[in-house]
Parts: structure tokens; sequence; C-alpha cells
């Protein structure tokens, strides 16, 4: 599983239909997902920290969660079938654990309330992201060539602890 942050939500310029957009620790890739308008909103408004004059309904399972001492220990964006992705809350109440479906932009609001870190399957990464850095991606596989071609066979067995030593 792959670490990702939101780094914000862009708008799709064909459908106008908002983005979330996860990115990696490395911030080499991006995750983009389509949202709704009332996700995009939630997202945003945990982002921006901007209290809401009432609970929304993110606010409010972040509030039953901390009033019935429900921790979310992650998210988890576990599949992406038919172009729709799959998310489960991995919650935790007094050492009981228990996986609850979500749509990964609920659950992504959820974990931006509760601080709750959100992690990315790797296959639905190398399905879905995009590359950020292109730049780096390319001196990355110059280096792995360079390497490659100036490995030598004795070279090897040095390294794997091989050859009577």
């Amino acid at each position: 599983m792959i670490e990702m942050k939101v780094a914000g939500i862009a708008l799709d310029a064909v459908h106008r239909t908002p983005i979330v957009l996860l990115k990696d620790a490395s911030e080499r890739r991006a995750l983009p997902i389509f949202i709704g308008q009332d996700q995009a909103r939630a997202i945003i408004n945990a982002l921006e920290k901007q209290p809401a004059p009432r609970p929304y309904t993110h606010d409010l399972i972040a509030n039953i969660f901390d009033t019935w001492d429900i921790s979310l220990e992650k998210i988890i964006i576990h599949a992406l079938r038919d172009n729709t992705f799959y998310a489960v809350l991995c919650l935790n109440q007094a050492g009981v654990k228990k996986e609850v479906d979500c749509r990964p932009s609920d659950a992504i609001a959820v974990a931006l309330r509760t601080e709750s870190p959100i992690w990315v399957m790797e296959e639905v990464v190398a399905d879905a992201s995009i590359p950020v850095d292109q730049d780096a991606d390319e001196e990355e596989r110059k280096a792995f060539r360079e390497f490659i071609s100036n490995l030598r066979p004795e070279d090897l067995i040095k390294r794997g602890g091989a050859g009577g030593d």
C-alpha cells in the first residue's frame, strides 16, 4: 500500500466535474478520482479547516466516532473496477476492528476531519495514477540504464555474497 495525501480539488475541463487529486509522498505520482460536487465541497472545507455552522454529514460521522470512542485508523482505496474506485474505512473501537465499505470521496472527507491516513493499494496506483514529475522519472530510467550497462557478472557475485568468502 502507498500512503497518499490530498493535493487538492481540480475541475475537469470537459465535463466540469470535480476531481480530488491524491499524491504520494515523493510527489511523483498523482491519483485523480472523479467525485461529486457535494463531496468536493466537503473536502475543500476540511482542507481549509472551515467550520460549518451546523455539522454536515462528514462532520456528523467524525462526531459519532468521537462520541463513541471509535478511531478511524486509516482509509484504504483498494480497488478500481469499471472506472469506479472502492474504499473502506478501517475502524477500531476498544480493540475491535471493522472495515466499512465507503465511496472514496466520502472516506477522504472523513479522513481529513479525523486526521487519518489515506492509503491506496499499489495495483490501484499502478492502474490509475498519472506521472507528475516526468523529468524525474526519465532521470531515474536513465540512471538505471547506465547502472545496468556498466554491470559485470563479478559485480553480482560480490553483491550477492556468493563466492568463497
